[in-house]
């Protein structure tokens, strides 16, 4: 059964929305929004408040504030990816499905996100509208840090409370990148399970719909308003749980402060009673090889964008340019190859998952780095983006689920803990890190 989230519908939504909309007037969210949409929020606060007062039925989301990344159409907005290419694109006719979903659960859409420039990247930062600071770091230390893409925006809204939750897009990690470096939780289902349509696409074979929360219950809401299905819950305390911790690529390079919290949070989960076994994971030897000629983001992406390209590339993020043309190079026979490989690739990842509730891994395996010298320095912005982009995205390719829960301690630079598994083993994902999630909250088992 799903958690119990009748606290979600207990809440003065007016009151509640009120606090978002000043904490997104606030400097903390200079570049965070696009277009805000303040009084459309209100109004449908308001009519929550009124249902509740009239004693009928609440919708699931009870007029909560939630920010959409500036890729999904809302009707009578401009769908722009975080571009000024498509600045003058007409409004949206219709809203777009998961969109439609929201609204018709009670959510009062804040505003729209800034995001990296038509999601092709995983570091957050955008040249147009200018990149939004990190605020989980800013606590920590004065250095600006990135908030991490491509749902940069969308993250800082959560982490702020200009927004209860963020709808945004994951294609290698555009959910879980942000969500681990600002200390929140980002759960990237299935891909198959919410519509993509109209949504500006990156990748058509590898985009999510999916959202930013504060904690894994609203993640299960979320996701079951995002792709209008009811989640089941198997309530298995940790020690019922088999787990895996994959040493193969997903532990490589680790910084300090990330091997720290993630050893640590193992150590808690088995003090807990959760079952971890170490595998190697062999296939994930093979990654690199299957992307070698490009992988499907470039190619699909070139397949959308080409035109644009002919008239508009001075108007792109160079960045962003550069990364798009590589797919112009890729044969058909390439691209065949590499959906065959892919799908060779992804039965011998479930043959030596089979056992297994789901994996652990790091999310990302560096804690944010700052902003200034990726500005400066394209050699040092992809090796990042690269890094960040190198757990988050196996899932992906994967074709699977996963939950990105912070896990390091009060006082530390923010840490994700990615809780992962196979295609539609959702409902296990969620079981799992709802139990991790309060194991870790545990004062007896500190993370």
């Amino acid at each position: 059964m799903t958690p119990d989230l009748t606290s979600s519908r207990s809440i003065d939504a007016g009151a509640a929305l009120d606090a978002c909309i000043n904490a997104a007037r606030s400097p903390a969210n200079r570049h965070t929004f696009t277009l805000t949409s303040f009084d459309a929020a209100a109004a449908t606060a308001r009519a929550v408040d009124a249902l509740r007062a009239a004693g009928s039925v609440v919708p699931p989301l009870a007029g909560r504030a939630v920010s959409v990344k500036d890729l999904f159409d809302v009707q009578g907005q401009v769908t722009a990816a975080g571009s000024t290419v498509l600045a003058g694109r007409d409004p949206a006719r219709v809203d777009c499905p998961a969109v439609a979903r929201l609204r018709k659960a009670g959510a009062a859409f804040i505003g729209r996100t800034n995001m990296s420039e038509f999601a092709f990247s995983g570091v957050g930062i955008n040249p147009h509208h200018g990149t939004p600071a990190n605020p989980a770091t800013a606590v920590l230390d004065a250095t600006p840090r990135i908030p991490g893409g491509s749902t940069s925006g969308g993250a800082v809204s959560v982490a702020t409370g200009a927004a209860w939750a963020a709808l945004g897009s994951d294609t290698g990690g555009s959910i879980r990148i942000p969500a681990a470096l600002q200390g929140l939780v980002g759960f990237k289902s299935t891909a198959r399970l919410t519509p993509t349509d109209g949504a500006i696409p990156l990748s058509t074979t590898l985009d999510t719909v999916c959202a930013i929360t504060h904690s894994v219950r609203d993640a299960v809401l979320m996701h079951e308003v995002l792709a209008d299905r009811r989640v089941a819950i198997d309530r298995r305390p940790l020690a019922g749980l088999r787990l895996a911790l994959p040493t193969r690529l997903m532990l490589d390079g680790l910084d300090a402060t990330v091997s720290a919290a993630f050893e640590r949070t193992v150590a808690a989960l088995r003090r807990a009673g959760a079952r971890i076994e170490e595998i190697t994971l062999e296939p994930l030897a093979d990654v690199a090889g299957i992307n070698a000629t490009g992988g499907f983001s470039p190619a699909e992406a070139w397949a959308w964008h080409r035109a644009l390209l002919a008239d508009h590339e001075a108007e792109y993020d160079p960045r962003v340019a550069l990364r798009i043309r590589r797919g112009e190079h890729m044969s058909a026979a390439d691209y065949i190859d590499l959906l065959h490989a892919r799908t060779r690739w992804i039965a011998r990842m479930e043959s030596a998952m089979t056992g297994f509730d789901a994996m652990l891994s790091p999310t990302v395996p560096c804690v944010a780095p700052a902003v200034a010298p990726l500005l400066a320095d394209d050699n040092a912005f992809f090796a990042t983006n690269a890094l960040l982009l190198r757990n988050p995205s196996v899932v992906n390719l994967l074709d699977g689920c996963a939950l990105s829960l912070p896990c390091h301690a009060a006082g530390e630079m923010p840490v994700g803990l990615m809780v992962w598994s196979s295609a539609l083993r959702d409902d296990t994902v969620l079981g799992v890190s709802l139990a991790v999630e309060a194991a870790l909250a545990s004062p007896c088992q500190p993370a």
